[in-house]
């Protein structure tokens, strides 16, 4: 099933992600990479709630490249957990697949928000 809500999107990303962490060795590097995706991996549906009631075009915008930034830390972190083979393959290219779409959708918005800010600014 597809879903159209970006937040909901956002919202299974992290559960999926926090789900497949839980599988991580009991290792030093399980645990550094568990903690820290746990933090980059559920900051995108948590930053995206606030951007969603931004007092401005311009706070949209930061909040909305907050996500992006994170989105791309968690891409790498599950790139990084891929390399190692520390969990299911199939699991972790869906993980990766999934953010990499949100990368692009998130990448449009946070672009066309930019253009629109642009033009409002040229319209003064």
């Amino acid at each position: 099933m597809i879903k159209y809500d970006l937040q909901d999107r956002l919202i299974d990303f992290s559960v999926n992600l926090i789900k497949a962490l839980d599988h991580l060795p009991n290792t030093i590097i399980g645990k550094h990479l568990k903690g820290q995706l746990t933090r980059s991996g559920t900051s995108p549906a948590l930053n995206y709630a606030e951007a969603c009631d931004a007092e401005s075009r311009k706070d949209f915008i930061h909040k909305i490249k907050i996500v992006l930034k994170e989105l791309r830390e968690t891409f790498v972190g599950v790139t990084i957990i891929k390399r190692l083979h520390l969990l299911d393959l199939n699991q972790l290219n869906a993980l990766l697949k999934e953010c990499d779409e949100l990368i692009a959708i998130l990448r449009r918005s946070h672009s066309t928000a930019k253009s629109n800010l642009e033009k409002a600014r040229l319209r003064k």
